[in-house]
């Protein structure tokens, strides 16, 4: 099966998780960060504004907001299908983009460099235990993670852990996974960069 047949199917199971049994999945897996070494140590996140068919990531925002880190969201920039990061102070400075995604008004926000992001939170919809992903499509984040320096994580339901997918060269694993249950370190990541 292609990862354009994986990734509808898995929309579609998403789409199948009721408004409370989706509530406690988030709540577990926003646990698992919140309690992480690696959310207590960084300063400045990068995470997406999640949209419906997401796992939440305003509750992420706004602990960060709380516990006085910094947070960047993404704009696509689709000439180049590339990420630019912008520094977010508040939900005002966001507004709809491309596929309806909630982006940074570059004019109300300042644009930072990828190492600049001490912990970097991946969106995905399938992901293997060696922490490759399949994602919403168009390769966006793929490009960003090639040369990006620190720490990445996705957020994952239990249910988007699979054996294996076809990989392909410019796939780019994530270092870590957390699920509702527990956390898994890839390692793939650490040992491609050494």
């Amino acid at each position: 099966m292609g990862k354009k047949e994986l990734r509808k199917g898995m929309l579609i199971s998403l789409e199948e998780v009721d408004g409370m049994e989706r509530r406690r999945i988030e709540k577990a897996m926003h646990t698992q960060l919140f309690d992480s070494p690696m959310w207590k140590e960084a300063k400045r996140i990068g995470v997406t504004v999640s949209g419906e068919k997401e796992w939440d990531t305003h509750s992420i925002i706004k602990r960060a907001w709380k516990e006085d880190k910094q947070v960047f969201v993404p704009k696509s920039i689709h000439s180049s299908r590339e990420l630019h990061f912008y520094h977010l102070t508040s939900f005002d400075q966001l507004e709809t983009g491309y596929f309806n995604l909630q982006e940074p008004l570059t004019d109300q926000t300042e644009r930072v460099n990828a190492e600049e992001i001490d912990l970097l939170i991946v969106p995905g919809l399938l992901f293997t235990l060696s922490g490759y992903r399949i994602g919403f499509g168009g390769g966006f984040f793929d490009r960003f993670l090639v040369d990006f320096p620190n720490t990445t994580l996705s957020l994952v339901h239990t249910n988007q852990l699979v054996e294996s997918f076809p990989i392909e060269a410019h796939d780019v694993p994530v270092d870590y996974i957390v699920t509702e249950n527990e956390w898994l370190e890839t390692g793939l990541n650490k040992e491609m960069r050494e």
